[in-house]
C-alpha cells in the first residue's frame, strides 16, 4: 500500500493563482474557507539560526501552528554550534532561546534526516501546508587556481568545522608543522581562524574546542599568519570587535605596512561611523610609534599581518611536488568608486612562502532537491521576500535566501520576514486548507527507507553527556564528533 502522504499529493500544484482583490466579491466565500486553516502543519529544513528563528516567529504569531524542524546532523543549532569560535561563548547564548522553542509542545526537532536524500522536498510539500528551506551555506567558494588540491591547502570552513567538532571535518588533521600560514580573505572567519592558530593553548583549554583539535594546536609550529585581501583597508569585511581581539592577542604582534594607509585619514571622513571607527583603529595600529606597547611586542613570539592589494594566482608546490610550499599573489590596484570598486591585476606578482593555505573567500549554498529552483551563480534559491519563485507554499530564509552575509541578528530579522510572508499567505488563502498529515506521513516514508530520526530529547541526552565529559577537563563541554558513537549512546 502506498504511504499515507501520497493521498495529499494532489495539493502540490495548487494554488498557482492569486485570490481576487478584496473589492471583487466573486468567490469571496471560497477564499474565506481557505483562509480558515486553524492548525497549519509547517516544516522547516535546517536547525541553525535561520531555521530556529523562523520556527520561533511562526509559533509566536500563530497560536495553533505546529512546526517540525528537519536537520541532517544528529544535533541542532547549525553554525551557532559549528561556526562560532570556541573563545566566543557569549555568542552561543542564543542556544538558550532556541532550546525554549524546541521544547514547545507545538515544535519538534527531527535530526538525522537528510532532505533531498532521505526524503524529497515534494514529499514534504505533500505532507505539510508549507515548507521553509533554511539549510544555510554548507559549502565554500573555491579559489579556482592551480595547486588548490595540494596537501596543505584547505578551506577555512573545513578548518572551523574541524576545531568546532563538525562530524564531516573530524578527520581533517591539518599539518601545523610549518612556520607560516596564509589565510586568503579578510572577513570575520579569516580573523577567527588566525586567532585560533595564534592563541596560547592554555587560553583555549577552557573553551568547548575539541580535544583532538587542541592536541594538534598544542604541537603547532605556526609563528606567523598573513591575512591576505585583494582590495585595500577600506574594503575589509571584518568588524572592529574581531580586529581588537587580534590586536590584543597575548604573545602576538601585528605587522601592518604604513604605506598601505597613506591618505586614508582624509578618505575616512565621509564613511559611516562603524566603518570609520574600524579604519581609525587600523590606521592607529599601522602608524603607532614605539611606546607603551613596545615591551609587550618585544616579548611576542608570534605575529599576524594584513596584506592588501594581493590576489591568489597559484599555490606553489614543494620541490618534491607533494605539498604546498608557498603562494603566488598577483599585485592589484583598485578601479571604480564606492561599492563598484574592483581589484584588477597590475601585472606584478609576489611569492609568499608558507606551509598552510586556508581559503576564506566565502561560504556557498548547495541545491537541495531537483524540484527546487536554484541560482548557481548567486548560490541562493530565487525568491521574493522569502517566497520561492514559481513554487507556491515553498519558502526560504537565512543564507540560502540572501547569500552568506551578515551576523546572527541579520538572520533573525530575515527569518522573521519570511515567517511573516508565510503567515500572510496562510491568512489570504494561498496555502491548502484541510488537514495535512505532517510528520506522520514522513515518518512512514523514513521508516520504509531505514531512516530513524532523533528527537530533541535525544539531543538533550547527548548534551548532558558532552557537559559531563567536559567537566573533568574544566571545559563547558567536550563535543561528541562521531555520529556512530552518538547513535550508540542513544541506543539506536
Amino acid at each position: 500500500m502506498a504511504p499515507r502522504c501520497w493521498r495529499w499529493w494532489h495539493w502540490l500544484g495548487w494554488p498557482r493563482i492569486r485570490p481576487p482583490s478584496a473589492s471583487n466579491s466573486t468567490n469571496s466565500g471560497f477564499y474565506r474557507h481557505f483562509s480558515a486553516q486553524k492548525n497549519p502543519q509547517i516544516c522547516v529544513v535546517g536547525s541553525g539560526p535561520a531555521g530556529f528563528y523562523t520556527a520561533q516567529h511562526l509559533l509566536k504569531h500563530h497560536t495553533q501552528a505546529h512546526v517540525d524542524i528537519y536537520e541532517k546532523q544528529l544535533v541542532p543549532f547549525g553554525l551557532v554550534r559549528f561556526g562560532v569560535a570556541p573563545d566566543h561563548p557569549e555568542v552561543k547564548n542564543v542556544i538558550n532561546t532556541f532550546t525554549q522553542t524546541a521544547r514547545s509542545d507545538r515544535c519538534a526537532f527531527r535530526g538525522n534526516v537528510v532532505v533531498g536524500k532521505d526524503v524529497t522536498v515534494p514529499e514534504l510539500q505533500g505532507a505539510y501546508h508549507a515548507v521553509v528551506l533554511s539549510y544555510g551555506a554548507e559549502d565554500h567558494q573555491r579559489l579556482e587556481i592551480p595547486g588548490e588540491e595540494l596537501p596543505g591547502v584547505c578551506s577555512a570552513r573545513a578548518f572551523v568545522g574541524w576545531y568546532n567538532g563538525l562530524p564531516e571535518n573530524r578527520e581533517l588533521a591539518p599539518d601545523l608543522s610549518c612556520d607560516t600560514a596564509v589565510i586568503l580573505g579578510q572577513g570575520n572567519v579569516a580573523l577567527d581562524v588566525a586567532r585560533i592558530l595564534l592563541t596560547p593553548h592554555e587560553h583555549l583549554e577552557k573553551t568547548d574546542i575539541t580535544e583532538a583539535a587542541l592536541g594538534v594546536l598544542r604541537q603547532s609550529q605556526v609563528k606567523t599568519v598573513w591575512i591576505v585581501g585583494r582590495r585595500g583597508p577600506l574594503q575589509v569585511a571584518f568588524t572592529i570587535k574581531e580586529l581588537r581581539e587580534m590586536i590584543h592577542l597575548p604573545g602576538t604582534r601585528p605587522i601592518l605596512d604604513p604605506a598601505d594607509f597613506l591618505g586614508l585619514q582624509d578618505r575616512i571622513k565621509e564613511v559611516p561611523r562603524p566603518r570609520k571607527r574600524l579604519m581609525e583603529l587600523l590606521l592607529q595600529t599601522a602608524t603607532e610609534k614605539p611606546g607603551a606597547g613596545a615591551a609587550r611586542q618585544a616579548l611576542a613570539t608570534r605575529a599576524w599581518g594584513l596584506r592588501f592589494f594581493r590576489s591568489p594566482q597559484q599555490v606553489l608546490p614543494s620541490p618534491d611536488g607533494r605539498r604546498a610550499a608557498g603562494i603566488r599573489l598577483a599585485v592589484t590596484r583598485l578601479e571604480g568608486v564606492g561599492e563598484a570598486t574592483q581589484a584588477v591585476p597590475t601585472g606584478d606578482t609576489e611569492d609568499l612562502p608558507c606551509g598552510l593555505v586556508l581559503s576564506s573567500v566565502g561560504y556557498k549554498s548547495r541545491p537541495i532537491d531537483p524540484s527546487v529552483p536554484f541560482d548557481s551563480k548567486l548560490g541562493i534559491i530565487p525568491n521574493v521576500e522569502g517566497r520561492v519563485v514559481d513554487v507556491p507554499g515553498l519558502y526560504c530564509s537565512g543564507w540560502v535566501k540572501r547569500g552568506p552575509t551578515g551576523v546572527i541578528t541579520t538572520t533573525m530579522t530575515d527569518s522573521f520576514l519570511t515567517s511573516q510572508m508565510l503567515l500572510q499567505d496562510l491568512k489570504a488563502g494561498l496555502l491548502p486548507s484541510g488537514p495535512r498529515p505532517g510528520f506522520a506521513a514522513i515518518q512512514a516514508l523514513l521508516s520504509s527507507r531505514g531512516v530513524r530520526p532523533v528527537s530533541f530529547s535525544d539531543w538533550e541526552k547527548l548534551d548532558a553527556e558532552e557537559v559531563s565529559r567536559g567537566q573533568g577537563a574544566g571545559k563547558p563541554r567536550e563535543k561528541l564528533v562521531d555520529p556512530h558513537e552518538m547513535l550508540r549512546l542513544l541506543g539506536h
